[in-house]
């Protein structure tokens, strides 16, 4: 039977980097923030709310997947950008087509100046077609 492939949207708890239940942890890596200020929020809010909150953060952790192998070893370039998607798909997808089309204006200008300095090779294309 095939496996799911990970999905990088989805909140994973981090117990490799947790303390407890690597909840904060993975509160973290899902938003991007640092793991140091989700404890100290997580303190605040449990005092905040007269300890009522830890039932809900220890079925979090029982509730919640571990990070997969997959998502845990990716770099942290990878990393940014899945929290990016996760703020704003809509905004990421923006992103990825100017990028997407900065690239496609300098390989147009590559190819203008390969075919304008060099005649020889611009004859030879136009023979294959």
């Amino acid at each position: 039977m095939a496996t799911q492939p990970p999905y990088r949207t989805k909140f994973y708890k981090n117990k490799r980097e947790g303390k407890v239940n690597g909840i904060c942890a993975g509160i973290a890596d899902y938003t991007g923030l640092d793991v140091t200020l989700v404890r100290i929020g997580f303190i605040i809010a449990l005092f905040l709310s007269s300890f009522s909150i830890l039932p809900v953060y220890f079925l979090a952790g029982w509730i919640a997947d571990d990070t997969p192998r997959d998502v845990a070893l990716e770099s942290a370039d990878e990393r940014r950008f899945w929290q990016g998607v996760r703020q704003s798909p809509t905004r990421t997808a923006r992103d990825i087509h100017s990028r997407f089309r900065e690239i496609d204006r300098r390989l147009a200008d590559v190819e203008s100046f390969t075919l304008n300095n060099n005649r020889s090779l611009a004859n030879e294309i136009e023979r294959l077609r």
